[in-house]
C-alpha cells in the first residue's frame, strides 16, 4: 500500500520525459553503492549477491521494487543458510549413501536369486539332454529283463545327481524370491535416487553434474529396463532373459563404479554439514 502511494505522488510527466528522468534517477543510484562495496565483499560471494540485490531494491522506485521483489530475492530462493533446518544436516545427507550401500548388497542378492533361478530351468535342458545318451537295458533272447538289473551308468548317475540338485532348487523358491526382490529394488532404488538429488539441492541450492550424478542416473536407467523385460520373460522369451541378465550386469558394474565417488560426497558431507 505504501509502494502504490508512493507512485502515486510521483509527478505526471509525458512518458518520453517521465522515463528520462527514472533513468537519470536509477543509474547513478544503482551503480555507485554497488561499485564502492564489491571490493568488500569480494572474498564472500554470497555477501556480494546480498548486497547488490539490496542495493538494486532500495534504489528502484518503490513500485518498481515491489515488482521486482520475486524476481530479486533469489538470495531466499536459495536452498541454503537453514531454510530448510534438519534437512540440510548431516543425518538426513547420510541417509542416501546408507540406503544406496544397502542396495548394492541387495542387488548383489537380488543376482544370486535370478541365478538360481536360472539354474532350475538350465539344469532341466541338462538333464533331457542327458537322457538321449543312456542305452537301453539289455535284455534275454527270451525278451525279459536280466535277473539282477545292470549298475547304473556314469550318464544315468549324473542324471540322478541332478534330478536331485534340481528338486532342492525347487524347494528354494527362487523364482519368488527373485521377482519380489527385483520389485524392492526397482521401487527403493528409483526412490532414493531422487531423493538424493533433492538432499543435494536442500544442501547446496543446486546439483552437481559429475560422474556420480550420471552413473545413478544410468543405474536408475539400467533397473526400469531390465524391469520392463519381465512380461516377455514370463511368456518363455530367451532372448529377454539374456538381455535382462545383461543389464543387470552392467548395472552392477556401474553401481561398483560409483561407489568411489559416492565415497568421496560422504566425505564433503562431514566437512561442511553439521548434525542432526
Amino acid at each position: 500500500m505504501a509502494a502504490t502511494l508512493s507512485f502515486l505522488q510521483l509527478p505526471l510527466l509525458p512518458a518520453k520525459q517521465h522515463q528520462q528522468s527514472y533513468l537519470k534517477f536509477r543509474v547513478p543510484t544503482i551503480t555507485n553503492p554497488i561499485r564502492s562495496q564489491l571490493s568488500e565483499a569480494s572474498n564472500s560471494p554470497q555477501k556480494m549477491l546480498n548486497q547488490t540485490i539490496d542495493h538494486i531494491k532500495s534504489a528502484t522506485p518503490p513500485l518498481t521494487a515491489l515488482s521486482l521483489s520475486f524476481f530479486l530475492d533469489s538470495k531466499d530462493a536459495l536452498a541454503v543458510d537453514g531454510e530448510f533446518g534438519i534437512l540440510e544436516g548431516r543425518t538426513v545427507a547420510l541417509i542416501h549413501p546408507i540406503v544406496m550401500g544397502g542396495l548394492f548388497v541387495y542387488t548383489l542378492y537380488s543376482g544370486y536369486l535370478g541365478w538360481q533361478w536360472r539354474r532350475v530351468r538350465t539344469i532341466q535342458a541338462e538333464i533331457n539332454e542327458l537322457k538321449k545318451q543312456v542305452q537301453p537295458v539289455p535284455v534275454t533272447p527270451g525278451g525279459t529283463p536280466p535277473s539282477e538289473p545292470p549298475k547304473p551308468s556314469p550318464v544315468e548317475l549324473k542324471i540322478q545327481q541332478l534330478t536331485e540338485e534340481r528338486k532342492e532348487l525347487i524347494k528354494g523358491q527362487y523364482r519368488d524370491k527373485h521377482y519380489d526382490a527385483g520389485s524392492i529394488l526397482l521401487g527403493f532404488g528409483v526412490l532414493e535416487a531422487i531423493f538424493g538429488g533433492i538432499n543435494t539441492w536442500f544442501r547446496t541450492g543446486k546439483l552437481f553434474p559429475g560422474p556420480h550424478l550420471f552413473a545413478g542416473a544410468g543405474i536408475t536407467i539400467l533397473w526400469a529396463a531390465a524391469a520392463s523385460l519381465v512380461p516377455a520373460m514370463q511368456k518363455g522369451n530367451e532372448t529377454a532373459r539374456n538381455l535382462h541378465i545383461t543389464l543387470n550386469a552392467l548395472n552392477v558394474i556401474l553401481f561398483i563404479w560409483q561407489i568411489p565417488t559416492g565415497i568421496d560426497i560422504v566425505f564433503k558431507v562431514f566437512e561442511f554439514t553439521k548434525w542432526p
